[in-house]
């Protein structure tokens, strides 16, 4: 059993593989955190002291006991109203307009298999693969109830939490904050782990000391955005890659969301995940009920690395679905950077054709090809076929594609109008804005309100239209703007719009899923603005950033790593100079920064020389020689591309019999002196030769000392080294 309750002790007892979550309903009816760590037995309510401490009220039940305080007791779920004065995981006002809620254990249930969550993505599994606790806490004057979810797959050192509010009171209530993941530790000294960025420059990693007061990191933008993403890390100050204790936390939401860490006046840590409550305040009439997203829980005493491999093993094969969660993605030519708005039927299947000798296998057409769409000024929310503009119908071109031997895909925008179009000027009341106030337009476009389903309905409808009319193989999905002037016309509460949007936006997708099942979808919000585990649930990949530069890149795929599978990152070969940076750089090396990813091209194929087209052909040799390992494989950073002098990372095969190591210099100085890479995963004190040089390395030479860089003439150059256990 991977789920435990004792009746005597009332304690809890969530084990995975390698590790131990407890917790214990004490004898007021507060569910108490006590222990979260590696694998351990027994009862951890030793953990708990009780002392009078100054200005830290006593919860009237305690009666003349000074040393019982709401306000130092670790709990799994803290809330506004108790006497505890710390940043509360819920706070809700109730029909009276009062803010309190005094939740006390009621019941609870074990069972097989995974919880699910209706509207909402959530890790999956069967019965045999995990365990489900529910916990029913009360608030006995109000009636309100907090319904606990936790679940747990073992094999995975992973738990899953949510929460739902259910309103049993005879009133309207509202739901003002609500995070379903806390984490209470009574000691130890630990770092916040965030990954904070911009557009074009997304999820670079940053590591802070948790002191006393809250350090907050969120998105108000009605997504979770390229400033900071939804997964933080909490890690012991001495940990690192190999060693030591740290946890993550990963919502599996794309709407606004907050993480808050902090320590309080004992030197207690609290870790919450959950809904930014700015613009949130979610109505419940008498018998409603609320269900929060999940947040991905798992804890490593082992270091970072192996805290990352086991949200990427998680996410990879119980997040993503689909015909392609597993299958090595084909390789794909994106029109966008080779000719933006201006392109014509026949220089897009020119473009196609120079794929198709160089084996490049899907070929995917961007944005420009719908409606009066020559510009950014106009045409979203329009989605019929410019067949004017192609010369042809979409399913002719898609043919003349198919009969290249490529795959056809092609780019959407579905939740964004502009001004300038014929949806808006029919229904201008489907966009975000707030009456008597003029909008921020964000590239030239507004936000359709998804929270009604007659706006997600004919967009929905509309899109299908476009699908089929031939066979298309894959959705490039896209999001190119904040929210911002949030009002729906129809909503009886605009504090449930924006989640009401991202519920929408599930709708949309899950119905597209369930209609092309072998279409495969990559998420995109101007790159990684959208970059999170509830999007990995509808689209297994996606597109990781609209920055190619490959230097760049090392940070970003760098700073991504720590959370996402390499399965899932959309990494492309562009053009040198580089559009977004104008930056320099060889093709071998754009070509081992993107091989880190589901690999493809966004160039224009026709400019360039026959030595760079032999050298796509070998890349794209090499990418189909390890893109098994690359997808599945453990995932190691080998440096910091923050700090170091080069970027080096490494896919080690589950069973350690292959391993591929990579590296791109940054700093390049005269008489350069040599870098050694250390290499991880391998089995101990064993012979592995690298393929290409064919010489035979020892294992543990290899982890200890390092595999020296070749100082070769020339800015960023890479290197790549392909060991195979020796028989």
């Amino acid at each position: 059993m991977s789920i435990v309750y004792d009746e005597t002790q009332k304690t809890f007892t969530l084990h995975t593989k390698n590790t131990t979550y407890q917790m214990q309903v004490d004898k007021y009816g507060f569910l108490l955190h006590l222990y979260y760590g590696k694998h351990a037995e027994g009862c951890m309510d030793y953990l708990l002291t009780y002392y009078d401490r100054g200005f830290s009220g006593n919860p009237y039940d305690a009666g003349n006991d000074k040393t019982y305080s709401m306000d130092s007791l670790p709990q799994e779920f803290p809330s506004l109203g108790t006497g505890d004065y710390r940043t509360p995981a819920c706070i809700i006002k109730n029909t009276d307009r009062t803010y309190c809620s005094d939740f006390r254990y009621e019941s609870h249930s074990i069972r097989d298999g995974k919880y699910a969550l209706e509207g909402l993505p959530a890790v999956y599994a069967d019965d045999s693969e995990a365990q489900t606790l529910e916990v029913v806490l009360e608030d006995r004057v109000t009636g309100v109830q907090a319904v606990l979810l936790y679940s747990v797959l073992p094999e995975y050192d992973i738990i899953t939490r949510s929460v739902r509010i259910v309103n049993a009171s005879s009133g309207h209530i509202s739901v003002k904050k609500l995070a379903p993941a806390c984490l209470d530790m009574v000691g130890g000294q630990y770092d916040f782990i965030t990954f904070y960025g911009r557009h074009a420059m997304e999820r670079n990693m940053q590591r802070m000391p948790i002191g006393h007061g809250v350090q907050k990191i969120g998105s108000l933008r009605g997504s979770s955005s390229h400033q900071y993403n939804p997964a933080v890390i909490m890690a012991e100050h001495e940990a690192t890659e190999d060693a030591g204790g740290c946890y993550a936390m990963a919502f599996v939401y794309s709407g606004g969301f907050q993480s808050e860490a902090g320590q309080d006046q004992y030197y207690q840590t609290r870790l919450l995940m959950g809904f930014s409550e700015e613009q949130f305040a979610y109505p419940l009439s008498a018998g409603e009920e609320f269900q929060s997203p999940e947040v991905i829980m798992s804890y490593s005493s082992e270091g970072l690395a192996r805290l990352s491999q086991n949200l990427h093993r998680c996410m990879r094969t119980h997040l993503c679905r689909g015909k392609y969660k597993e299958v090595v993605r084909p390789i794909l030519l994106n029109s966008w950077e080779a000719s933006y708005f201006d392109f014509t039927g026949k220089s897009l299947l020119k473009l196609a054709s120079e794929a198709a000798k160089l084996g490049i296998e899907m070929f995917v057409l961007d944005d420009g090809w719908f409606g009066k769409r020559d510009s950014e000024l106009r045409g979203l929310g329009d989605w019929k076929v410019n067949e004017e503009k192609l010369g042809c119908t979409l399913g002719e071109l898609i043919g003349k594609i198919n009969d290249m031997g490529l795959k056809f895909g092609i780019w959407i925008e579905p939740e964004m109008v502009n001004e300038d179009s014929d949806l808006y000027r029919e229904h201008p009341d489907w966009a975000f804005v707030i009456p008597g106030r003029r909008p921020n337009r964000s590239r030239h476009q507004l936000v359709l309100d998804f929270s009604r389903k007659e706006v997600v309905d004919h967009i929905y409808n509309q899109i299908c239209s476009v699908l089929d009319q031939g066979n298309v193989e894959y959705i490039k999905w896209d999001m190119n703007r904040s929210i911002a002037d949030v009002y729906s016309a129809t909503a009886d509460s605009q504090g449930r719009v924006l989640h009401d949007y991202v519920l929408g936006l599930y709708d949309f997708l899950e119905r597209l899923v369930n209609r092309y099942p072998n279409i495969l979808i990559e998420g995109c919000s101007g790159g990684g603005g959208r970059f999170d585990a509830g999007m990995l649930y509808y689209t297994p990949q996606i597109w990781c950033s609209d920055n190619t530069d490959p230097i760049d890149r090392l940070e970003i795929q760098y700073g991504t790593s720590f959370i996402y599978p390499a399965s899932c990152v959309g990494s492309h070969v562009s053009a040198s100079p580089n559009h977004q940076t104008e930056r320099v750089t060889p093709m071998k090396t754009r070509g081992t920064v993107a091989l880190a990813g589901t690999f493809g091209y966004e160039l224009n194929l026709n400019e360039l020389s026959e030595e760079e087209k032999a050298e796509i052909r070998r890349q794209i040799a090499e990418y189909k020689k390890f893109a098994a390992l690359v997808q599945r494989g453990l995932y190691y950073r080998l440096t910091n591309p923050q700090t170091d002098n080069q970027g080096a990372w490494e896919f080690v095969s589950e069973d350690q019999k292959e391993a591929l190591v990579q590296v791109v210099g940054i700093k390049k100085h005269a008489n350069m002196t040599v870098d050694y890479i250390k290499v991880k995963g391998l089995k101990e004190n064993t012979m592995y030769r690298e393929t290409t040089t064919g010489k035979l390395y020892n294992s543990t030479a290899l982890r200890e000392a390092g595999v020296p860089k070749p100082v070769l003439h020339g800015e960023y150059q890479a290197y790549q080294w392909h060991f195979v256990q020796e028989d």
